[in-house]
This record gives structure tokens, C-alpha cells and sequence, in this order.
């Protein structure tokens, strides 16, 4: 078919890009904000330069709607947007490759078609990827990585060009790319490495007496400056907490094992495909699967730790999807040279069949997030949840938050706490601007933005059935907790959790070790 009569591909992939954003806005209005996000858009509720726990930019990004007072439903259309960035940027990338791929072979027709197929591909492995669509509802600090990841493939592909030594300004995106990176995820870092090996590979050493690479970097440290000087003035904590937190526990092959078996599962085997790209790329750009392999082998070591989890490894995925997009067009379309009709059927098929059980994954995934896991999950007891239900703390927290809100106004309590960090987030989003103390040994982000309780003074302390604690009352803890109220939360008429909102008084200024209720204690 002539150029001129083809369809034209960047139609197709934008529809699909608008189809699945209009996907996330809809699905974004229906579950409350996650741990995780709410706990950023208490970045852009409390601006500053860092913070404890991560580097700032999910935190900046949200400061304008957050500072408006947008609704979720607004806020949640920024990851949406970063979501159709990462996934136009890896389309754009499939059609580097591909061009680099086939200037030794002609170009035409037959040419231009290939190259749309494998950017479509691009576009349909990730997205059938369905933890991307969970990074495209909700914001976290992977979301942006993402992007930037994309922008990075880009950018050092650029630099492995035979004229980059001739050249500046790609060196000042390459910095400006780096220190942006850092500025959204402290394991940014894993990818630095990757790039040198790429483009030491091609250059050489000789780089190093570039004068345009280090005004880049310099440009990366300028950039990553707000987090060291926060740092600084904070005692290094995020550093220490980070460390510490690499660290993990007793390092086992059996965690290893369920960490691998849940990257196929939530990022899809279709991504496995890229061991066919891998041989239809250009040879020059080969070396780029650095920047899937180096981070994945550090979060897969850390994964025996127990420490990685399954997101942290999204902007290595994207990394390799481009390669992916190769592998699943040609092996849908062209196949192998010598494979028999019958045989490239065969693997239509199965290719076929992939795709479909990811998309079963994916909507799946989302509807259980929707329905707080109904039907799969059997509802709670509405006491004492007994049995774990990922997926119940994402609703009725702007319901609890509202009434622990009138109930501190009713008893002259200033302030809320929990026993958990992780119940704190939603509970002070939703609450704003009452403060939320956690009530638990170690130094939080709530213990920089809300202080220490002092002695003698008193709290509305709110527990939640799927995380429930005893009451803190003795030497260490409250002087007294009296139950206020136990408000029952329904979703879609299934009884999900139940939250308990206790008056505590006369803290003693000691800081005991929560202690988990037991299942079916009053």
C-alpha cells in the first residue's frame, strides 16, 4: 500500500492514549486516595524543599491544583497526563529504533508500515501492563520516574550518535533530565550507571574531556540541591531512613521467587517479547537495556531483603517496552524467516491469547479496586476485619476523617493520632488542616509537620478494623481512652471496616509499641 494511503498510525495511537486516559478520569472518580497519594498531596499541602521519606517533585506538581483546592478528580488527571507522556515518549522511541534499525535495509512503504506496527505494539504492551494503569490513577513518586525515563531513553540515544561530542545542548538535557530524576526518586541513581555504560561504550573515555558533559551535570547537582540542603538542616534523615530501609531483613530466594512471579504478573508477559526486539534493534542501541537491567537486578536483590516493592520497578519496564514493541511486531507480523504459515498462526494465537488475559488482568485489577474487592473478596465482619482485603483502604476515609473532624470540635481535642503512619495520611488529607499525630516509636514525616505530643495532653485517637490496635493507656501511652463511637462503613451495600474513634487523655509522654487487637476482641 503507498505511504500516502496508509492510515495513519499517530491517529490510531492517539485515540488509544485518549481512550485509556478518559478511562483513568472515570475510574479515578470512584476509589478514595491511597495511602501513598494522599500522603504526597500532603507534600503540596506542606511545600518545602524535601521530605522525609522521598524527594519533592510529586510533592511541587501538585501544589497549583492543591492550592486551588481541586477536587481528587482533578488531582487524579496529573497522572493521567504523566501516564500519556511516558506512553506517546516510548511510541516516539519504537520509531527511533525501528528508522535506526532499517537505514542499512532501505526505506519505502514496507519500511514505514513496520515502524507503525512496532510503535502501536509499543502502545499495546504497555498498555496491557496493568500496574501502569494503578501509576495512571494515582500519583507516586513512580509516575513521574516514568516519564523521565522515557526522556532519558531519548536523551542518551542522542548522546550514543557519532556527532554528540560535536554537540552541547543535548548534554544540558541529559543534566537536566538526571537532576529532575533525582528530584523524584532517590533510586533514580540505578540508571546512572546504565548511561555511562552506554555512552562510554560508544565514545570512549575521551567523553570524560567533554566540557559540555560536566556543565550537565553540574546542572544535575543544581538541580538535586533542594534535597541536601533540606537534608542538612534536617540530619540527614531521609538518607539514614533510606539506607536503613534497603537494608532489610534476612535475605531469601523464596522472596526472590514471589517478587519475579509478581513483575509478570502486574507488568504482563508480553513484556518478555523483548528478546526478540532485543535482536531488531540497531546494535548501537543494544547497550539501552542497561536501563532496565541494572535497576531490575538491584530491586530483585533487595526483593530477597523483603524491601522492594512491586511498583518500584515501572520505569525499568518502560525502559524496555520499545524493545518489546520490536519483538511483538515482527513476531505478529513478519515472523521469523524459514517459519512455516502454520507455525506463525500458532504463535498469532498465543500472542493473541497474552494479550487477552492481560487485558482480563487489567480490568480486573481496576474493578476490584472500584468494588473494594466484591466480589472476590467476602465481606468483613464490620468489626474486626478477618481476613486481609488490599483493597478496602481505599474507600470511606474522607467519611471517618469528617466525622473524627466534628468529634475532636465536640470534645476540645486539638488533634488527631494513630498508631500506624500508614493510617495517617488519608485521616489528614481529608481532616486539614487538624493535625495527625502517630503515636508509634520512630521519626515520621507526621513527626516534622505535626510535632510531638506533649505530656499531659490529649487526642482523638481513630483506629481502623483492618488495622486495629488496643487502645494506648498506661506508663507509656494515655492516662485514660474512652470509646466514643464505632462508625460501621458499607461500599456498594457490603460491610467493609469499621472505624473507632476513642477520647484519649493525660499522654504521658512516653511512646509504647502498638499492639495489634486480636480478631474478635471488643
Amino acid at each position: 500500500m503507498p505511504s500516502a494511503q496508509r492510515p495513519d498510525s499517530h491517529s490510531r495511537v492517539r485515540r488509544v492514549l485518549l481512550l485509556v486516559f478518559v478511562l483513568h478520569a472515570l475510574l479515578g472518580a470512584l476509589p478514595g486516595l491511597s495511602v501513598d497519594e494522599a500522603h504526597y498531596l500532603l507534600y503540596a499541602a506542606h511545600p518545602a524543599l524535601s521530605y522525609f521519606d522521598h524527594p519533592p517533585l510529586v510533592g511541587w506538581v501538585q501544589v497549583p491544583l492543591v492550592a486551588l483546592n481541586a477536587s481528587v478528580v482533578v488531582l487524579r488527571l496529573v497522572p493521567g497526563l504523566f501516564w500519556l507522556i511516558t506512553v506517546w515518549g516510548a511510541y516516539r522511541f519504537t520509531l527511533r529504533l525501528h528508522a535506526g534499525a532499517g537505514a542499512g535495509a532501505g526505506a519505502g512503504a514496507g519500511a514505514g508500515a513496520g515502524a507503525e506496527a512496532a510503535g502501536l505494539a509499543t502502545v499495546l504492551v504497555l498498555a496491557l501492563a496493568p500496574l501502569l494503569h494503578v501509576l495512571g490513577i494515582g500519583l507516586l513518586p513512580d509516575t513521574l520516574l516514568m516519564a523521565l525515563t522515557v526522556g532519558l531513553l531519548h536523551q542518551t540515544w542522542t548522546l550514543m550518535q557519532p556527532d554528540a561530542l560535536q554537540r552541547t545542548t543535548p548534554w544540558w538535557v541529559l543534566g537536566g533530565l538526571l537532576g529532575l530524576s533525582g528530584l523524584a526518586k532517590y533510586t533514580a541513581i540505578f540508571t546512572v550507571p546504565a548511561i555511562a555504560l552506554c555512552i562510554l561504550g560508544v565514545h570512549g573515555w575521551r567523553v570524560l574531556r567533554l566540557p559540555a558533559l560536566w556543565a550537565g551535570m553540574v546542572l544535575a547537582a543544581v538541580l538535586i540541591a533542594p534535597v541536601l540542603l533540606w537534608n542538612a538542616d534536617n540530619r540527614w534523615i531521609s538518607f539514614a531512613y533510606q539506607l536503613a530501609h534497603g537494608k532489610g531483613s534476612l535475605w531469601q530466594v523464596g522472596h526472590v521467587r514471589d517478587f519475579l512471579l509478581n513483575q509478570l504478573l502486574v507488568f504482563g508477559p508480553l513484556m518478555m517479547l523483548a528478546l526478540a526486539g532485543w535482536r531488531q534493534a540497531p546494535r548501537r542501541a543494544r547497550p539501552l537495556l542497561w536501563l532496565f537491567a541494572i535497576p531490575f537486578v538491584i530491586f530483585t536483590y533487595m526483593a530477597g531483603g523483603g524491601t522492594a516493592l512491586p511498583h518500584w520497578t515501572a520505569p525499568s519496564w518502560v525502559a524496555l517496552a520499545p524493545f518489546a514493541g520490536l519483538g511483538l511486531a515482527r513476531l505478529w507480523g513478519e515472523g521469523w524467516p524459514g517459519v512455516r504459515p502454520a507455525l506463525q498462526r500458532w504463535v498469532r494465537g498465543v500472542l493473541a491469547l497474552l494479550a487477552g488475559l492481560q487485558l482480563l488482568v487489567c480490568a480486573g485489577l481496576l474493578g476490584l479496586m472500584s468494588s473494594a474487592g466484591w466480589p472476590l473478596v467476602a465481606p468483613s465482619d464490620a468489626e474486626v476485619a478477618p481476613q486481609p482485603n488490599p483493597f478496602a483502604d481505599l474507600h470511606g476515609w474522607d467519611a471517618a476523617a469528617q466525622r473524627a473532624r466534628t468529634l475532636a470540635a465536640q470534645q476540645g481535642l486539638p488533634r488527631l493520632a494513630v498508631q500506624n503512619w500508614t493510617l495517617a495520611s488519608r485521616l489528614a488529607w481529608y481532616a486539614r488542616p487538624l493535625p495527625v499525630m502517630v503515636l508509634a516509636p520512630g521519626e515520621t514525616q507526621f513527626s516534622l509537620w505535626a510535632g510531638e505530643l506533649a505530656a499531659g495532653e490529649g487526642a482523638l485517637l481513630v483506629d481502623w478494623s483492618h488495622m486495629a490496635y488496643e487502645p494506648p493507656v498506661g506508663a507509656a501511652g494515655f492516662a485514660s481512652c474512652t470509646l466514643l463511637e464505632s462508625m460501621p462503613l458499607q461500599h456498594w451495600g457490603q460491610p467493609l471496616a469499621r472505624f473507632r474513634f476513642f477520647d484519649c487523655r493525660g499522654w504521658s509522654g512516653a511512646v509504647p509499641k502498638p499492639q495489634l487487637r486480636a480478631a474478635g476482641a471488643p
